[in-house]
């Protein structure tokens, strides 16, 4: 039989008087509800059903016959009918139902185009521009919509799911009540047979769907139902044991039009919904499964399933295709749409995105090869990191870097080619080894973009850094880039830029990942230790660009003045040495920082001995201007060289902390390159004080260890013995005598793995403990000598001694801080104040640390000496060393937190003084522990609130303007933290603050005033309406005055800072917000 076709045009008269409302009416008439709904027995609902459709029937046959304005429907529902060639009577009381529904959605559609041809809009008026044009005369209201909804659904449940295959889509009787029913009620054995009425029922769909509105509605609702039965149709094996009457079995004809239908609505529909029904009609894997409906899924028959795979394959390789699948799958997992509101949620599911990930990187057998499917898929891969929409990328940059992730370890060949150097290609252009057209060699040319370079950046951190997973391939692709990279980021770190923090932890990640070989030689290339290592082109230079990213730029030609490029040149090297340093200091938990500190000190080793065996002057007659030429210049590549790792070292010892070294390996490396190049120097007997001093504090770290500082095992005894040979030939060559019998002694300890230790060995550890912190002092006559002999440690083997001190428990203060307090001698506490007067800069601050820690704990001794504890801390307090006033001031700071009374008048007194008595930074760092006290108090503060706000005022009229930048800043800290106390002063402190920053002629006390403001509101928030009621006024319109005639920029920051925050406070104000309570109230 052939297909059927969709009824013919009726007359265009009947078509003219039939409108949409009769068909819609009749269509109503046909889902009305009947029959009894009371009893709940199974067979009672079939009969109910069967009995309302026989119903149903018949009142829209004798609305037909009697009612005459029903006439015209009729005639057209007619003709639709005779041109259709299916049966629409059968004994089957639900075929009949299908079959009358189909024709009046026939006659719906054939009207609809009608009424769509006829139709022509008056022209639009242009005197009202803004009117809305004329609605088009086939559309739908939405109750329309909902009735032609319901009767598709009655279609679908009634005309395709019961005639589905078993393992074809999810039966009927698993999803409603309803479904259950209609699935018993059908009769199969009447004609039609079942497979006819699948497709007549289908093909008519098909046919309605050509409509938009109609199709729409179809394929919302119905695209899976639909799909499934056209796979029924089309590709179902025929199993011919039984001949069928020729009019009930499908012809070629028909099934190559189902195949072909099939594919029409797969590219016509949402592709991510076609994914998802695809998925879904191609089930899970075999597998135990608790859901109904996974179970059905389970069963799916063999060639569904490898329909469905070879379609999913088709959307994947389709444009845009790999998003779609995306899309489908997520979507389709319960999240709703992609980006959702449990878009989140769905994006944490790693298993999703495991799965997801293993489908692309699959190779589909539809491809060519597996690098022709790379070479499509990649790109789209790529695309799925650069969405807008935050939650929408969450999803797809976890799915992209999955994928990313798979596909490199799967075939790595492939993905670097196809995924890596595509996304890395911004960055290889400016490569040192790569080739720059001439074309592109213009001054001022841009080789990256903007948004090129920050897109790449972005996605090296989503693939690197987010996904974390190390692979060879990664580090391999982006190895060669670090040294732009480390470019790009010292670049940034000279502005605001938003790809700053992704350079740094790109960098820092990468570092700490490598091999310790491969990491150590980037570093080598950062410093420009390695000039062969690749770094970016000498003709390229960073740019800010205009939306405030960086572009990469063909460097504009330089000027003639070589003083003014040497300039650059030398502080761009300085300032490269800074960010490495800064770099490094996040490496030294990995050890990272200190073999690259190891590897510096080598390298200066060698130097030594390099400028020691320097190559002898030329003669003076040259062979050519050339060899003089590169004569000369090898000598400055060599003086550079020296230099540049001196500047580096430098740079280390100042950003790098005392923790560097994380075990013992790197301990021995250092005291074997300070031995080294102490040999070298005697070598050349260039001996030099530094280099004494360096020596001797090496071998007494190695003292420290060999002491108990540090539980050595026996594989660090093995570590050890790599000092034997230099501490052989110091002892033979060095010419101070205590250092070569420490030297020996050393080897002696080393070698007996610590069972033999000499007096000098532990002299030469508490020596070096004594420079880390004279507490030590104290207490060396507490503990027992280590190792003096060996007989005494054999003849007390039960005798319990007290563990030295670690280096690392003597400087932490925390450490100190929290073990109990014990009491101090006379003696030693003599010892630490005659210290404090040290000439050296170091023993004095460690001094006064050790001090202010005896403070902190309450001793008694130190308690009974306040007031030369004060003087003390004073005098320190006009030191030049940061180190030591600071550490002063600490200590003024703690001793006043225990006698507040006696100290703070003191303190105001000479902070109040002029600079006769005293220079305004004394005063300065006096203001520095008010401050302090201030903080250390709390709310204690309100008790010596007068004397403080009195001083500071009068500090406000004094003749120095960085005292009354200072008194003003003291003053806002202040007021910051008396919150309602605040109150009887509030008139002169506005006044003051007023006139300071209306009438100074210092910007910086202008400055000052309005940051105070600002503290005060920030510190008073809600309560700023209260407290400062009578004055807020006036601070408003102080604000903006500043805001309208303050010249300095700063000044103006800090007074629109400050009206924020009182738009804020009043905002809260005026506009409380809502609090949902509920008082529940007892009664007893």
């Amino acid at each position: 039989m052939a297909a059927p076709q969709p009824a013919a045009a009726a007359p265009s008269g009947d078509l003219e008087t039939c409108g949409l409302e009769r068909i819609l009416e009749a269509l109503k008439l046909l889902l009305s509800p009947g029959g009894s709904g009371s009893s709940s027995l199974q067979n009672t609902k079939h009969d109910v059903l069967l009995e309302t459709l026989k119903s149903n029937l018949s009142a829209l046959e004798a609305k037909f016959l009697k009612d005459d304005q029903w006439k015209k429907l009729k005639v057209l529902r007619d003709e639709i009918a005779n041109k259709a060639e299916w049966l629409q009577n059968s004994e089957d009381i639900t075929w009949s139902f299908t079959s009358q529904t189909l024709l009046l959605l026939l006659s719906l559609k054939e009207t609809m185009t009608r009424l769509v041809a006829d139709f022509s809009p008056d022209a639009p008026n242009l005197r009202t521009p803004e009117a809305a044009p004329a609605l088009s005369p086939d559309t739908l209201s939405v109750s329309q919509q909902k009735t032609v909804q319901s009767v598709l659904q009655f279609v679908v449940t009634l005309g395709v799911c019961p005639y589905l295959m078993p393992g074809v889509g999810v039966p009927l009787r698993y999803r409603t009540e309803f479904g259950a029913v209609v699935q018993d009620v059908v009769c199969l054995e009447a004609a039609p047979h079942a497979t006819r009425r699948l497709y007549i029922c289908c093909r008519v769909l098909l046919d309605l769907a050509q409509h938009a509105s109609l199709g729409s509605l179809i394929f919302c609702r119905h695209f899976g139902d639909i799909a499934a039965g056209l796979c029924q149709l089309g590709f179902c094996p025929i199993k011919r044991k039984t001949p069928a009457p020729v009019e009930e079995v499908l012809t070629e004809e028909e099934r190559t039009l189902s195949r072909g239908s099939l594919r029409d609505i797969l590219g016509q529909v949402y592709q991510p919904l076609a994914v998802r029904e695809l998925l879904i009609l191609q089930g899970g894997p075999p597998q135990t499964c608790t859901d109904v409906k996974t179970q059905l899924r389970c069963h799916t028959p063999a060639w569904l399933r490898r329909l469905c795979g070879q379609l999913l394959s088709e959307r994947l390789m389709r444009p845009n295709g790999v998003q779609a699948v995306v899309r489908g799958i997520l979507e389709g997992a319960g999240a709703g749409a992609a980006g959702g509101s449990d878009a989140e949620a769905t994006a944490a599911d790693w298993k999703k995105c495991d799965l997801i990930a293993k489908i692309l990187a699959s190779c589909p057998q539809q491809s060519l090869s597996p690098e022709s499917y790379y070479k499509d898929i990649c790109p789209q891969i790529l695309d799925l990191f650069h969405f807008q929409d935050k939650l929408t990328a969450r999803q797809f940059q976890r799915v992209a870097t999955t994928t990313f992730i798979t596909m490199s370890s799967e075939r790595p060949e492939l993905a670097s080619k196809y995924l890596l150097q595509p996304m890395l290609a911004p960055l290889h252009r400016c490569l040192t080894t790569a080739e720059i057209p001439e074309s592109d060699m213009v001054p001022g040319t841009i080789l990256v973009t903007e948004e090129e370079l920050s897109r790449c950046v972005e996605d090296v951190f989503k693939l690197y850094v987010v996904a974390n997973d190390p692979l060879p391939v990664l580090l391999d692709a982006l190895l060669p880039l670090l040294g732009v990279l480390f470019s790009l980021y010292c670049f940034t770190k000279q502005s605001v830029s938003h790809i700053r923090s992704l350079c740094q932890e790109i960098l820092l990640w990468i570092l700490v990942k490598l091999e310790r070989k491969k990491a150590i030689a980037s570093l080598k290339g950062f410093s420009r230790l390695d000039k062969a290592a690749p770094s970016l082109h000498p003709q390229c230079q960073f740019r800010a660009a205009m939306h405030g990213g960086i572009v990469i730029t063909i460097k504009e030609t330089t000027s003639d003045d070589e003083d003014e490029a040497l300039y650059q040149k030398v502080s761009s090297e300085q300032s490269q040495m800074e960010h490495l340093g800064d770099l490094l200091s996040h490496c030294q938990q990995c050890g990272l920082a200190g073999d690259f500190f190891i590897v510096c000190l080598k390298e200066l080793s060698h130097l030594v001995v390099e400028n020691e065996a320097e190559v002898k002057p030329m003669p003076s007659c040259y062979t050519s201007l050339l060899e003089l030429e590169q004569y000369q210049a090898l000598l400055i590549e060599d003086q550079e060289r020296k230099l540049l790792v001196l500047q580096l070292l430098a740079v280390l010892c100042e950003r790098m902390s005392e923790q560097i070294f994380t075990h013992i390996t790197q301990v021995v490396d250092f005291v074997a390159a300070t031995l080294q190049r102490a040999c070298a120097s005697l070598a050349h007997e260039a001996q030099s004080t530094v280099e004494s001093q360096t020596l001797s504090m090496s071998m007494g770290l190695v003292a420290v260890m060999l002491g108990g500082a540090v539980q050595l095992k026996s594989c660090d005894f093995a570590v050890l013995k790599q000092l034997l040979p230099l501490l052989e030939k110091v002892s033979n060559t060095y010419p101070d005598p205590v250092i070569q019998e420490l030297a020996v002694d050393l080897r002696i300890a080393i070698s007996t793995h610590g069972a033999f230790s000499t007096e000098a060995v532990s002299m030469a550890a508490q020596s070096t403990l004594n420079k880390k912190d004279p507490e030590w002092k104290a207490e060396e006559e507490q503990q027992t000598s280590y190792g003096t002999s060996t007989e005494v440690a054999q003849n007390c083997p039960e005798q319990e001694q007290d563990p030295p001190r670690t280096s690392q428990e003597s400087t932490e203060p925390s450490t100190a801080t929290s073990q109990p307090p014990r009491n101090v001698t006379t003696q030693q506490f003599q010892e630490v104040l005659l210290s404090a007067y040290d000439p050296q800069v170091p023993t004095r601050a460690a001094a006064l640390r050790t001090l202010s820690r005896w403070v902190e704990q309450r001793e008694a001794r130190a308690l009974e000496e306040q007031k030369k504890l004060l003087q003390i801390f004073l005098e320190n307090l006009e030191h030049e060393d940061t180190f030591v006033y600071l550490s002063a001031i600490q200590g003024v700071a703690l001793l006043s937190d225990v006698y507040p009374e006696e100290i703070l008048v003191d303190l105001l007194a000479k902070y109040d003084s002029g600079k006769d008595k005293h220079t305004p930074e004394t005063r300065m760092k006096v203001g520095e522990v008010l401050i302090r006290i201030v903080r250390a108090l709390g709310d204690m503060v309100s008790k010596y609130r007068e004397p403080l706000i009195h001083t500071f005022l009068r500090g406000v009229k004094d003749p120095d303007a960085t005292h009354r930048a200072s008194s003003l800043a003291n003053l806002g800290e202040l007021c910051q933290r008396l919150d309602f106390l605040l109150g009887p002063v509030v008139h002169e402190v506005t006044a003051c603050l007023v006139a300071v920053a209306k009438t100074d002629s210092d910007v910086q006390v202008r400055r000052a005033a309005i940051h105070v403001v600002v503290l005060l509101l920030r510190g008073l928030s809600q309560k700023a309406t209260e407290v400062l009621s009578d004055v807020l006024k006036d601070l408003y319109h102080l604000l903006k005055h500043v805001v309208r005639l303050e010249p300095d920029d700063v000044a103006k920051l800090h007074a629109q800072l400050a009206l924020e925050e009182l738009d804020e406070i009043m905002r809260n104000f005026l506009f409380p917000p809502q609090k949902l309570e509920k008082k529940i109230v007892v009664l007893l």
